[in-house]
This record gives C-alpha cells, sequence and structure tokens, in this order.
C-alpha cells in the first residue's frame, strides 16, 4: 500500500428481507418534519409506499412529498425539492428508491440551507457546503450505484448538456442509514437489473485500474468482481433468485462506499464519458458505462499492461501459460466483452441514441481526470466516442 489515507464511513445499514422495520428504530433520532422522496410512482404499485407511509404515521412524522424524481436527476427538479423542504422546513429527507433518488436526495441536503445556486457552488465549482446540511435516510428498491452508503450526488443540467457527480468530502453528507431488502429488487425489469448490475462492476474497475502497488483494495476488489460476474449469471437467467440479487445488493455497496478506493489514485472516466453520452441522450446511465467502456479500455490498455494482465488472470481466469503479456490482457477483455453481450448491456452509444453529430458536443462535456494509466486529450476522447459509436 502506498500514500497516506483516512476511512471513515458512518452509514448504518440494515439488510435482508426485515430491514424496513429498522425505520421505527432510526425515525426518532430526527425532528418531526420529514420530506418524502421517490421516483415515478412504482413504489406505489408494489406497495413500498403504503409500507413506509405508515411507519412514517406511527412515528409521528409530519410528512410531504417530493415526487417524480426522473432516473437522470435535473437541476430543474433539484431546484424543486428544495423549495419543498424549506417550504416544509424539513429536519429529515427519507429517499425510498434506487441511486437516482438517493443522490437526489443528497443534493437537496446540501442545498436546502444553501444561499448561492447549488448548481453553480456544488457542480460547477465543486465547493463544499458552507451551510447547515439535512440528514439522509435511504430505503433502497434498486441496485448499483452504491449511492446509500457514499457521499456522492450526480445532478443533470439539460440546458447546458452536463451531466456531473459531486463526491463530497464530509462523511456527514452520507446517508445515516440504509434499508437493503433484496426482495425490493425483483420486481425491475430485466434491462434496469442488467444495467445496475454493470454499474456495479465498472464502479469496482474505476478504482482498480489504477496504480501497480501490492495493494490490499485490489485483492478486495477482484473478490467483488468475481462474485458479482457469479451471481450476475444466476440472476440472468433466474431474475427471482433471491441468493443471487441480495448478493448482487451487498456487492453494489461495497463497491461504492469508498473502502476499495483506499490506497488508489482511481481512474473514473469510463464515468466522464458515459455520463457526457447521458447528458445528451437521457439513457440508463448502467448502459452509457457498457457502451463506452471497452474502447476506454482498449485504448488505456498499453499503459497499464500489468494491472490488465492481472484482471484477466485473477477475475476471468485467462491462462497466461506461454502467451505474451498483450496477448492474455486482450483475452481479459474478450471474456469480459462476452460477458457484458451475456447479460444484454448495450455494446455501442448509437443504441442509446448517440449520433455521430453529438460526438464534439459529448466530448466538449467530458471531464477529463488524472488518476488512470492515461490523461486523456480531447483528440482521444472523440476517438473512443468515435468507436463507442459503431
Amino acid at each position: 500500500m502506498l500514500g497516506n489515507f483516512s476511512y471513515c464511513n458512518p452509514t448504518k445499514l440494515y439488510f435482508g428481507e426485515d430491514a424496513l422495520d429498522s425505520l421505527s428504530a432510526e425515525l426518532p433520532k430526527y425532528g418531526k418534519n420529514v420530506v418524502l422522496i421517490y421516483g415515478g410512482g412504482s413504489i406505489k404499485k408494489n406497495g413500498i409506499y403504503d409500507e413506509v407511509v405508515k411507519l412514517l404515521a406511527a412515528g409521528g412524522k409530519n410528512v410531504a412529498e417530493i415526487s417524480g424524481v426522473m432516473p437522470n436527476p435535473t437541476v430543474d427538479k433539484l431546484y424543486e425539492g428544495v423549495e419543498i423542504a424549506r417550504k416544509h422546513q424539513a429536519d429529515f429527507l427519507l429517499a425510498v428508491g434506487g441511486g437516482s433518488v438517493c443522490d437526489y436526495a443528497k443534493a437537496v441536503s446540501v442545498s436546502v440551507n444553501c444561499e448561492e445556486d447549488p448548481w453553480e457552488k456544488y457542480y460547477v465549482r465543486f465547493e463544499e457546503p458552507s451551510c447547515e446540511t439535512l440528514p439522509v435516510g435511504c430505503v433502497l428498491t434498486m441496485v448499483g450505484t452504491g449511492s446509500e452508503m457514499n457521499a456522492g450526488a450526480v445532478i443533470t443540467n439539460p440546458h447546458t448538456h452536463q451531466k456531473i457527480g459531486h463526491v463530497f468530502a464530509d462523511e456527514k453528507i452520507m446517508p445515516k442509514f440504509a434499508v437493503l431488502n433484496p426482495k425490493y429488487t425483483l420486481t425491475l425489469p430485466h434491462y434496469q437489473m442488467a444495467a445496475g448490475i454493470y454499474d456495479i462492476f465498472n464502479h469496482i474497475c474505476e478504482q482498480y485500474f489504477s496504480g501497480e502497488d501490492d495493494n490490499v483494495s485490489d485483492y478486495i476488489s477482484e473478490g467483488l468482481m468475481r462474485s458479482v460476474i457469479h451471481a450476475s449469471r444466476i440472476a440472468n437467467k433466474d431474475p427471482q433468485n433471491y441468493e443471487a440479487r441480495s448478493n448482487l445488493m451487498w456487492a453494489a455497496t461495497w463497491a461504492l462506499n469508498t473502502l476499495v478506493s483506499r490506497g488508489k489514485s482511481t481512474d473514473w472516466m469510463v464515468h466522464m464519458l458515459g455520463q457526457s453520452v447521458g447528458a445528451y441522450t437521457n439513457a440508463t446511465h448502467g448502459m452509457t458505462l457498457a457502451a463506452v467502456s471497452l474502447p476506454y479500455y482498449r485504448h488505456i490498455l498499453p499503459y497499464g499492461m500489468p494491472k490488465f494482465k492481472r484482471f484477466a488472470v485473477n477475475v476471468w481466469d485467462v491462462d497466461p501459460a506461454g502467451k505474451p503479456d498483450g496477448q492474455i490482457a486482450e483475452e481479459g477483455l474478450a471474456a469480459m466483452e462476452s460477458w457484458m453481450k451475456e447479460l444484454g448491456l448495450a455494446m455501442h452509444i448509437s443504441e442509446l441514441g448517440a449520433t455521430a453529430e453529438m460526438i464534439e458536443g459529448i466530448a466538449d462535456g467530458t471531464l477529463v481526470m488524472k488518476g488512470g494509466y492515461k490523461v486523456l486529450d480531447r483528440d482521444e476522447i472523440v476517438q473512443i466516442l468515435k468507436e463507442s459509436l459503431a
């Protein structure tokens, strides 16, 4: 392990079929005025909404609602939510949904008492909150983002074609608690399940493909990746398999709760490329990541050959005997590609609505990160996007 780091994760997790019962113990810790935040209404169809509202009523809470949070929450929706929370004099925010709903709740949390435009402060200047923030709790209904146990919040500005994530430095932004019941994920459409699976996997890749030191985080990451691959194949054939779905839910949390990033510089360029594609197409997040991943990894492979070789052998069981390093690494990416196709992931951004005319704009909206094996210039970004298109 190289470098210096700190690690703190204050989020309390409740996992399993009875996890929602924990709300009865958690709610009394917070004030009376609660804002319930959720998405398009699926939680009303599957009964989760009624269960949550019943527990809020039993706890004597005064509840306002922010509904209709979209898969890629917009800055306009953020402004709307801030006004609702202010009018309600909110003491606590309860997010019920997937990662986008959890992200959105954290964005509202840091914005309610902010005197400045939160988009400018947090997503343009990347500043930290200088105001009081609201505590957040999450009831997770979809897995992939890991937002239930981190301080990240992604918001889209459709006016500027930007989709930007801010990972806040202060652990107080992390949810105070998160409820993880794998049964809540069983009603998801296959497309959303597959997208979430790849989001999990890519979160691990973003942290894994950086550095060459002997790092404990890499060993943990390899185990997580193997678990995701194994469980995904079971869930792909039998989406109602509780064991597979529970393992995916748990892996998603550990993929992005900051543990495996310790001692790592981390990459995140797949996310920067994918998020910029999403800003133009409004496509599902995990699918945008899948569509740009292989062109990106094949582009940076020569600069990170030892790690790509290790990835091939330790994650994909490529036999290295008698093969040059480049062949081993390529066979690893080929195995990954085969698995992605097996899950039914989008392999090209054109499948998500991107066109050749969008490439320049997507490139302009792609933030360049410096923690991976190759710092991309704009021409390289354009080339990768073109290769992702076809």
